[in-house]
C-alpha cells in the first residue's frame, strides 16, 4: 500500500521518528559558572572575644571585722587613697545564763586574788621595813666592832631579799587587778548589752585612680580576712581575650594584625596581637564537642576616641588577618576538586567542558589562590556534580 494514498499515516510516523531524535539528542548540562577574576583575596580566623581591664585589682578585707554599708555603686570613679569602706571589730558573744554565771564567778575569784594579793604585799612591807631598820642597827655596832663583818653582810643580804619581795607582791597586785578588769570586761562588753560606736575602724582604701568594677559585698555584714570587697580598674585601658583552636593559635603570631567588627560601633577597629597564651584549655561547643582552645591577647591601636564606650566584659568580634594581597588570581573555593592527589577545575570553553590540573595558594573557605594553569577571564564550573565529565556540553544555568 503507498504511503501516498495515506498523507496521515505518513505524518505520524515522521512525528514519531522526530520525537524519538529530539528525546534521544544529547542536551547540554546545566551548570552554575564562575570568572577567574583578579581581586583582593584576605586569610583570616573569626572568633568571639570579649573586652577586659588590662589592670584589675582585687580589694580584699584585711582584718576580721563587720564591714559598714557600701555607699558607692558599679561603675563609680575613685581616687587613689579613697577611703571605700571601713571594717569595725566583731561583737563580742551574748551570754547565755551559765556563760554569764561562770563570767560573774570569775570576777569574784578575781576579786579575792586582788585581796590575797595585797595582804601578801603588806607583809612583805613588813618584812622590809623590819630588816632595813636592822642593818642599820647593826651598821652602828659593826663600826664600834661589836659585831663581825659577816653579821652585817648577813642582814644587808636579808633586807634586799626582803624589799624584793616587796616590789614582787606589789607587781602581784597588780596582776591581780588587771584579771579583775578582764574578769569585768567579759560582762560589761556582752552583744546584750547596749554600747556604743566601736572604738576604731579599719579603714579600706583604693589603690589606684579609676572605676569600680564589682562590689562583691554591698550590704553590712561580718568579713573575713581575705575577703574580696571590691574590685577596681581603669576602664579607659582596655584589652581583648580572644580564645581560639589550638590548631589556628599556631597559626597567629604576635604583631598580627586584628579586626574587630560587630562590636556595636559604626567602625571596624583594629588591633594587635601582643601575646599567644602557652596553656590551652577545654571547652565545650554549642554542638557538644570538647575543643582545646588557647587564649590570644589583643591590643587596641584604633584611636581611643573611637572605643571608649566599650566596657569590662563586652563581646566583639575578632578577625585575625594571617594574609593579605590586593591583586591575587581566584577563583571559588567551592569550584576545586581533588584530582590526581592535587587540586582541578572543569574549564568551560566553547560549550564543552575540560578539566584542567592547577596549583592552589592561599585559601580563605570562600575563595582560592591559583598559582599556574589559569588565565584572568576565563570560565568554571562552580559547585560541579560527580556527573561532570571531559568534553561534556554545558549551558549556564
Amino acid at each position: 500500500m503507498s504511503l501516498r494514498q495515506h498523507p496521515l499515516i505518513t505524518l505520524l510516523v515522521v512525528l514519531v521518528i522526530a520525537s524519538l531524535v529530539w528525546g534521544f539528542w544529547p542536551r547540554p548540562v546545566l551548570v552554575e559558572t564562575a570568572t577567574v577574576s583578579r581581586a583582593p583575596l584576605t586569610v583570616m580566623i573569626e572568633e568571639e572575644g570579649r573586652t577586659r581591664v588590662i589592670d584589675r585589682y582585687v580589694i580584699s578585707a584585711p582584718v576580721d571585722g563587720v564591714a559598714c554599708r557600701v555607699d558607692l555603686n558599679v561603675g563609680d570613679s575613685i581616687d587613689q587613697g579613697q577611703v571605700l569602706l571601713s571594717i569595725s571589730p566583731l561583737e563580742s558573744q551574748v551570754l547565755d545564763p551559765r556563760s554569764r554565771a561562770q563570767a560573774e564567778a570569775r570576777v569574784a575569784a578575781a576579786n579575792a586574788a586582788l585581796l590575797a594579793a595585797k595582804d601578801e604585799a603588806e607583809a612583805a612591807k613588813a618584812s622590809a621595813d623590819f630588816y632595813t631598820t636592822e642593818v642599820k642597827r647593826l651598821r652602828t655596832l659593826a663600826k664600834r666592832s661589836v659585831i663581825s663583818r659577816e653579821a652585817l653582810d648577813r642582814a644587808e643580804m636579808q633586807a634586799l631579799s626582803a624589799n624584793a619581795s616587796l616590789r614582787s607582791a606589789g607587781h602581784a597586785v597588780d596582776v591581780a587587778q588587771y584579771e579583775r578588769e578582764a574578769a569585768e570586761a567579759v560582762l560589761q562588753y556582752s552583744a546584750g548589752a547596749v554600747s556604743g560606736e566601736p572604738a576604731e575602724r579599719v579603714p579600706v582604701r583604693s589603690p589606684i585612680s579609676g572605676k569600680i568594677l564589682k562590689i562583691p559585698h554591698e550590704c553590712e555584714g561580718p568579713v573575713r580576712t581575705g575577703e574580696a570587697l571590691f574590685e577596681v580598674g581603669d576602664p579607659s585601658l582596655l584589652e581583648v581575650e580572644v580564645d581560639v583552636l589550638s590548631a589556628d593559635a599556631v597559626k597567629i603570631k604576635p604583631g598580627t594584625k586584628v579586626l574587630f567588627d560587630r562590636w556595636g560601633g559604626e567602625q571596624v577597629l583594629e588591633g594587635v596581637v601582643r601575646t599567644i597564651e602557652p596553656v590551652g584549655f577545654t571547652k565545650v561547643s554549642a554542638l557538644g564537642v570538647e575543643e582545646q582552645r588557647v587564649l590570644v591577647i589583643v591590643d587596641f591601636i584604633s584611636p581611643a576616641d573611637l572605643w571608649q564606650r566599650l566596657g569590662d566584659g563586652y563581646h566583639v568580634e575578632a578577625q585575625f588577618v594571617l594574609w593579605h594581597e590586593d591583586n591575587v588570581l581566584q577563583v571559588p573555593a567551592s569550584s576545586l576538586f581533588r584530582a590526581d592527589n592535587g587540586w582541578a577545575v572543569f574549564v568551560v570553553d566553547a560549550g564543552r567542558t575540560t578539566r584542567r590540573a592547577v596549583k592552589v595558594g592561599q585559601r580563605n573557605g570562600l575563595h582560592a589562590q591559583i598559582v599556574e594553569n589559569l588565565e584572568q577571564g576565563e570560565i568554571v564550573i562552580n559547585h560541579p556534580a560527580d556527573d561532570i565529565e571531559e568534553g561534556l556540553r554545558v549551558k549556564k544555568r
